[in-house]
């Protein structure tokens, strides 16, 4: 990342080192997504170092703030996965409130934060190889390879992939190389594509395995119209609290029918869905709110009526209270 195949600095069309939150934060929002981020250590002001690449329509950074930090409350609206490689120091990865998942040198850990939220502590001499990719690029691969895209079983699956003498490390190692070969090339012409699906269908089998589900799996198949239907409908209209007669309607179907759908191609039912784009959607708004909002008036909107099941409901899904997201 830092120099090509002859020995030459890599052209960057962006600072290479800063130590302005400013500056960082503009650089890391368009390679990632807007994220927060705060020191957890004596210093308070960032030396950060700042390099990335494009393989096709994945992009590569190589990246360290130079101070302990923790990182939360990554952007869902930017629809990114990424995949964290340490490089330097260690990194520990939230997969809930209570447990954290450390990765050394050479380890790796996925998140889709286009669907499930996201919590990181670096070391001070941490230095990190990302992969940022775009969630509708895993579709696709998945639909191409496997025939299906697969359900929230794998997408909000947080996990330690890679490690020590692991195919995902020298997989890295392989992309790595080839930026020092032709960086150009990768970015625009056909060459990066063939070695972005090479990287996703690796990504896809090593996520896949640790999440318990078998792409391969013949049983799988592309899921039916209706399910893609009724999952466009609820995520259009969750504030609203559709029926599940009314959405079985708009999918052209029974509830019996789609429910068995959803259980046999999403392993959740049609319920489960709509809840689930009900709270990602109070979690944005709280997250955004303007001055004057409150927890309830939230709550409201998104069709809540008894604040104490609504409460209950967050706090198991996010691992905090509604009133904490809204302070932030």
């Amino acid at each position: 990342m830092l120099l090509d195949a002859k020995g030459n600095p890599i052209h960057q069309d962006h600072k290479v080192f800063s130590d302005d939150w400013d500056e960082i934060k503009d650089w890391s929002s368009k390679v990632y997504m807007p994220y927060d981020v705060s020191p957890t250590g004596k210093f308070d002001r960032p030396v950060s170092t700042m390099h990335s690449a494009m393989i096709g329509r994945i992009t590569v950074t190589r990246f360290a703030y130079g101070i302990p930090v923790n990182i939360r409350d990554w952007s869902q609206d930017a629809g990114n996965a990424v995949v964290l490689t340490t490089i330097g120091g260690t990194a520990r990865h939230w997969v809930d409130t209570d447990n954290a998942v450390e990765t050394p040198v050479g380890g790796s850990f996925v998140v889709d934060c286009s669907r499930t939220d996201y919590n990181v502590d670096f070391d001070p001499d941490h230095l990190q190889l990302n992969l940022t990719i775009p969630h509708r690029v895993l579709e696709q691969v998945c639909k191409d390879w496997f025939g299906f895209v697969p359900g929230d079983a794998l997408w909000q699956h947080k996990c330690r992939i890679g490690g020590e003498n692991s195919s995902w490390l020298a997989l890295m190692h392989y992309v790595v190389a080839c930026l020092a070969e032709a960086p150009d090339r990768l970015a625009h012409d056909r060459a990066g594509r063939h070695l972005e699906q090479t990287i996703c269908i690796h990504l896809l089998n090593e996520w896949a395995a640790r999440a318990g589900l078998g792409l391969d799996d013949p049983a799988q198949t592309v899921a039916p119209k209706t399910v893609r239907l009724a999952e466009q409908y609820m995520t259009d209209h969750a504030a609203s609290l559709p029926t599940m007669g009314e959405v079985a309607a708009v999918a052209g179907t029974s509830i019996r029918s789609l429910t068995a759908a959803f259980r046999k191609f999403r392993n959740y039912a049609p319920s489960d869905f709509l809840r689930e784009q009900r709270l990602q959607g109070v979690r944005r708004d709280l997250i955004s709110s303007e001055a004057g909002k409150t927890v309830s008036m939230v709550a409201y909107r998104w069709g809540y009526i008894s604040l104490g099941e609504f409460a209950k409901a967050y706090k198991a899904r996010f691992g905090e209270r509604p009133s904490e997201t809204l302070r932030r």
